[in-house]
């Protein structure tokens, strides 16, 4: 590894774990939603669950815990461009192990993956690819540097995390990532294809323009529900695309705001019937948001929808190996027909029956299964 690459420990100090407790208890909350059965979200997060994650959030969860399960996968620090990265890195004990970058989106983190490094660097069955996991912080996000000046979009990032496995001795690598992560995923197949290997992506965007012509009617619903996600439950992308500092005061003032800002989007995009947690824990849950609260990453965070939104280049083609997983409650979905305008060489495309934007939180042996294929479809390309 490189000398720019320092060893990392997450502990903050027990008073602001106590100041969060503190303000926990004295939230001010809303009266209840005016709607309610089997529309009872349809205006947000309603009070009674609210209350109910609150509560167990002040009494009940255990961040000590997920501090300690960090510093056992392996964290990290280094510097690309000017600006400070936090990964996590866990290196394979097998010989054969190829090295393998997950990028996560908003509003996750990389909480996403700490209950699959371990099963995907050393897996129990020997006959499994195994591989070197590193996952790091978006800029903005958990323990990486807040950007001080604009510039640090996807396109970015991108050239920064093949920076990082270069300076962690890997020349060569394979990629994963879904929401931003796909995106930038998606680029690192696109802009570097001597370093990349090939990519597994849960994010298939297809270039602009594309007919319907052709499609079957599963791949026209596809259509038909993203387009309206993106023209009628997108609001929050566009508050943080044009306005990320304003919505940011309020995420890194109040715990519950930005409680409420994270869950609403977890229970709209689980592939769940009423509740998130039917499929997500709760304590990983509240490892994800509380790692935004402690960072006081709210604002941070939202500013790469400022610098990102809409902004992939429509001429971008993928021309190194690619394996696609399109789960059926992802806000965004892709014909086949589509991807391949963009994705060249799809080597595997899968279409599982359940799922949601959360994979590895909602359908773990699932997710560690379909990538592990996916990946070593995209292996065997190169032989």
């Amino acid at each position: 590894m490189s000398a720019d690459v320092q060893a990392f420990e997450a502990h903050v100090s027990d008073v602001e774990l106590d100041d969060l407790r503190s303000r926990l208890a004295a939230a001010r909350l809303p009266e209840a939603e005016t709607v309610s059965g089997p529309r009872r979200w349809d205006q947000g997060v309603p009070l009674a669950d609210l209350v109910d994650v609150v509560n167990y959030w002040r009494t009940g969860y255990d961040w000590r815990a997920f501090e300690s399960r960090l510093d056992r996968i392996g964290q990290f620090r280094t510097t690309i461009d000017g600006l400070g990265i936090h990964f996590l890195h866990r290196r394979s004990t097998r010989a054969d192990a190829t090295p393998l970058i997950l990028t996560h989106g908003w509003p996750g983190s990389i909480a996403e993956f700490i209950d699959l490094v371990d099963e995907l660097a050393d897996p129990k069955d020997a006959g499994a690819p195994a591989f070197h996991v590193v996952v790091p912080s978006l800029p903005g996000f958990g323990y990486s540097d807040k950007p001080a000046t604009t510039g640090w979009g996807t396109e970015k990032i991108a050239a920064a995390w093949v920076e990082l496995m270069g300076q962690l001795g890997y020349g060569k690598f394979l990629a994963h990532g879904g929401d931003w992560g796909g995106v930038i995923t998606t680029i690192l197949g696109g802009r570097f294809p001597e370093q990349v290997l090939g990519i597994h992506t849960t994010v298939a965007q297809a270039p602009p323009g594309m007919t319907t012509d052709g499609l079957s009617a599963a791949e026209r619903a596809w259509t038909e529900e993203s387009h309206d996600f993106w023209h009628h439950r997108a609001a929050y992308a566009k508050q943080q695309a044009t306005r990320p500092q304003t919505i940011g005061y309020s995420l890194v003032d109040s715990p519950v705001g930005l409680l409420a800002w994270i869950l609403d989007k977890f229970a709209e995009w689980t592939d769940t019937e009423d509740s998130p947690f039917e499929t997500t824990s709760i304590d990983r849950l509240l490892d994800d948001v509380t790692l935004y609260w402690l960072t006081r990453t709210g604002a941070s965070s939202a500013r790469i929808y400022y610098e990102s939104h809409n902004s992939l280049d429509p001429d971008l083609r993928v021309d190194v190996p690619s394996a696609i997983t399109t789960y059926p409650h992802d806000i965004e979905k892709y014909p086949r027909a589509w991807a391949q305008e963009r994705f060249r060489q799809i080597m595997r495309w899968r279409a599982p029956e359940k799922g949601g934007h959360f994979p590895s939180l909602e359908v773990p042996a699932y997710f560690v299964s379909d990538l592990r294929e996916g990946l070593a479809a995209v292996l065997a390309a190169h032989r």
